[in-house]
């Protein structure tokens, strides 16, 4: 899945693209291997500062239009928690709603997406991205993530939503350690029985550990994108697809042949 921000106030500079800029690194992106893309214009860095649906919407809807004009069969992913702009991405082409909320910020998303029959990503937060770092605190985290996100996805169910993908929430809510427990203990989610989406892509997690900065952090991404893996991920959000791609090719050829042996 890679990344397409609509925003200036990425944690990643690399990653920062406005609307006819966005379109070129969005196809740039699917002819290096991305399987689907993930368009925002909302940052959810801690301390962001939250813009509302007309703008998020004024952001994305020229990259989300100019894409799926460049190529029709592109899977397009939206990443919001406002169930206005879900439901003009989905009638414009998109294909899923990822929402870092997970339907709990806005009373009418669950609606959009089951009157639209999409897939849904919902990911685990402790507060809100204006507060998740001030002292994140768990019983355990695996645990407690995995029991929020166990009762997200029973109500969702109920109310008839079955496509979903679920996002441990990597920096969000989670200090060093705990970040680094969910990726070690990552095939726990299983137990969830849905595909698991892993963003952990020059995050603070690598680059503090490395004592470098995001820009210096696409090695760091590559070892813990293999980890993530190798615990069972299925899906992997990412800066640098070409790399990743990388990663997952590799990852397939040490699956045949543990297979074959």
């Amino acid at each position: 899945m890679g990344i397409v921000n609509c925003t200036a106030d990425s944690f990643y500079s690399g990653s920062r693209f406005m609307e006819n800029e966005a379109v070129s690194a969005g196809i740039k992106m699917l002819e290096s291997g991305a399987d689907l893309l993930d368009i925002g214009g909302q940052s959810s860095r801690p301390g962001a500062i939250e813009v509302g649906a007309h703008e998020e919407w004024r952001s994305i809807e020229t990259p989300l239009k100019g894409i799926l004009d460049a190529a029709p069969e592109a899977l397009i992913s939206i990443d919001t928690f406002h169930a206005e702009v879900a439901h003009k991405a989905l009638e414009a082409g998109a294909f899923l709603i990822n929402d870092i909320y997970g339907g709990t910020r806005d009373d009418k998303m669950i609606e959009v997406i089951k009157a639209m029959g999409c897939p849904y990503a919902i990911m685990h937060m402790q507060g809100t991205p204006q507060t998740m770092q001030t002292d994140p605190t768990y019983l355990d985290p695996v645990t407690d993530v995995i029991q929020w996100l166990q009762s997200r996805l029973d109500h969702l169910r109920k109310e008839g939503i079955d496509q979903c993908m679920i996002d441990p929430g990597f920096g969000f809510g989670k200090n060093l350690r705990h970040n680094f427990d969910l990726l070690n203990r990552l095939d726990s989610m299983h137990v969830l029985d849905c595909p698991i989406l892993v963003g952990v892509s020059r995050k603070s997690m690598i680059w503090k550990s490395l004592q470098c900065t995001p820009e210096e952090a696409l090695n760091g991404s590559t070892a813990l994108h293999a980890w993530a893996l190798q615990r069972g991920a299925h899906l992997l959000r990412v800066h640098d697809v070409r790399a990743a791609r990388e990663v997952v090719t590799l990852h397939h050829q040490l699956i045949s042949a543990s297979t074959a042996g």
